[in-house]
């Protein structure tokens, strides 16, 4: 073998074994895994059909649920207003990945009267949630379930993002990562509230 051949072979082998190395961490580094799937979202993909429709009507169950303050909020009591809920972990990298986002339309959303967000800890550790928020500069209300919740609103699945018209009406359901922060989620809640 001439060294030509040798130096395109070494390179082979070194561009392989980056890739590997970058699949590897990806598939095992949670962090890693949320900023694969951050970047994933920044090019396109990742959209929420907010165009959706849902099959069974679901009605605001009666939840109550408990802020980072202490501050009860009865879900049942947020009829006349939108009501957006997404279910998240710390440890979850796809919930990570969209929190961003999220915190990008609360922004634009929280002046908003007729819009509530309540963000749920599903980690089961309130504070770490909590810490996790503050670390982040994540703004969104916090919110942890005081009792239990219904299985036609959370299956398990985390993320799970849920929209409620003024109705009190489901109008939105999305299990697994979402790219929020568009305008066509803000236009959308903005239209809602109307």
């Amino acid at each position: 073998m001439n060294l030509q051949a040798s130096k395109i072979l070494t390179r082979s082998n070194l561009v392989n074994g980056l890739l590997i190395a970058l699949f590897l961490l990806v598939l095992f580094v949670p962090s890693v895994k949320g900023l694969f799937i951050r970047g994933l979202m920044k090019v396109g993909f990742f959209q929420p059909d907010i165009a959706q429709t849902i099959d069974t009507p679901v009605m605001l169950p009666p939840v109550i649920f408990e802020g980072a303050d202490g501050h009860m909020l009865n879900l049942q009591g947020q009829r006349g207003k939108v009501v957006f809920i997404n279910f998240w972990a710390t440890w979850c990298p796809p919930c990570v990945a969209e929190m961003p986002s999220i915190n990008e339309l609360y922004g634009k959303l929280k002046d908003n009267k007729n819009i509530v967000f309540i963000m749920v800890d599903a980690d089961g550790d309130f504070n770490k949630s909590a810490l996790f928020m503050l670390k982040h500069n994540y703004t969104m209300p916090l919110y942890r379930v005081t009792g239990n919740f219904p299985e036609s609103l959370f299956k398990g699945t985390l993320p799970t993002t849920v929209i409620f018209d003024k109705q009190g009406k489901m109008v939105f359901r999305h299990e697994g990562s979402a790219d929020y922060g568009g305008t066509k989620v803000s236009d959308y809640l903005q239209q809602l509230a109307k």
